[in-house]
């Protein structure tokens, strides 16, 4: 079997130039970006020693930033946690042949999807303050919580019906003509499957939770989390832009390190479905086993 690639052509001399043309444009263009920004913030001052000086310290991380990003990842954590299982139900039930699960179930998703995750979050907060017994100290927490739940487990019911929907119709029906119950179908069979096709959507899902996880610092819910966290420490040091490329920084390394661990589970979870050490192709077997193979391969798929 031939090598070359079959659906891209590979570019002659004046496309390799067109492309290195743009590559230079593009950096040269992006260097003109990062040189006005960082004049800009020169001729504020925001450049000076001084309002970097904080960020040595260890009381400034131990008092404001430390504090912050724990209850950040506490309310992301406890989000994605509730939200994976919720999402897979909301999915499987939209799926479902049954009417009276199909529809709640599209409209509980279609209805948390329509409304904003910051508004969630304020209805949250006004239930829980209205007609609950929940401590003062622990209901903004509890309000995030719910609304980055109720919003993020609907959009991913809709990943896990994507992902499942994009698998063969073959594969039910392979399975359903073994015998299986649609249950154990739907949770041996197209699950674990749709799994690696649904991943790389469900950590852009897992980001867009720790990153919202901002929106509960404001308006009247109160959530300490990291960029709330630094709002005492520009009072006390004027350095507000500098506290936010602070924060800025520490979100992106916490969103790489989730990419990673996805991209990491990613590659273990296409070496499991790998033949096993030692396996060899059937390429001297008898031509009836090939058929029976090949028949029960096309019946699967």
């Amino acid at each position: 079997m031939s090598t070359q690639a079959v659906l891209y052509d590979a570019p002659g001399p004046k496309a390799r130039a067109r492309n290195w043309l743009y590559s230079v444009l593009f950096v040269l263009v992006l260097a003109l970006v990062v040189y006005y920004v960082y004049v800009g913030f020169d001729e504020k001052n925001q450049w000076a020693g001084a309002l970097w000086e904080p960020f040595i310290k260890g009381s400034t991380w131990t008092e404001f930033l430390l504090p912050g990003l724990l209850n950040t990842l506490k309310a992301a954590a406890l989000s994605i946690v509730i939200a994976l299982p919720i999402g897979a139900l909301l999915g499987i039930g939209r799926l479902s042949e049954h009417k009276w699960v199909r529809i709640p179930a599209g409209a509980i998703v279609e209805f948390f999807r329509a409304i904003p995750v910051l508004l969630l979050m304020v209805f949250a907060a006004a239930l829980f303050a209205f007609y609950t017994d929940i401590d003062a100290e622990i209901r903004p927490l509890f309000a995030a919580v719910t609304g980055l739940v109720l919003y993020n487990g609907s959009v991913m019911a809709e990943v896990f019906r994507a992902g499942i929907l994009a698998l063969p119709k073959g594969q039910a029906e392979a399975a359903s003509a073994l015998g299986l119950r649609k249950t154990q179908v739907m949770l041996n069979v197209l699950l674990p499957q749709a799994v690696t096709l649904m991943l790389p959507a469900l950590v852009s899902q897992l980001v867009v939770i720790l990153k919202d996880t901002a929106l509960a610092g404001q308006l009247t819910i109160g959530f300490d989390e990291l960029i709330r966290a630094s709002g005492p420490l520009t009072g006390l040091y004027g350095n507000t832009i500098p506290s936010l490329i602070v924060v800025a920084i520490i979100f992106i390394v916490l969103n790489l390190l989730l990419s990673q661990f996805a991209s990491w589970l990613e590659n273990k979870l296409a070496r499991r479905k790998k033949a096993p050490r030692g396996a060899k192709p059937l390429h001297n077997a008898p031509s009836n086993v090939v058929l029976q193979r090949d028949d029960a391969s096309g019946g699967a798929m």
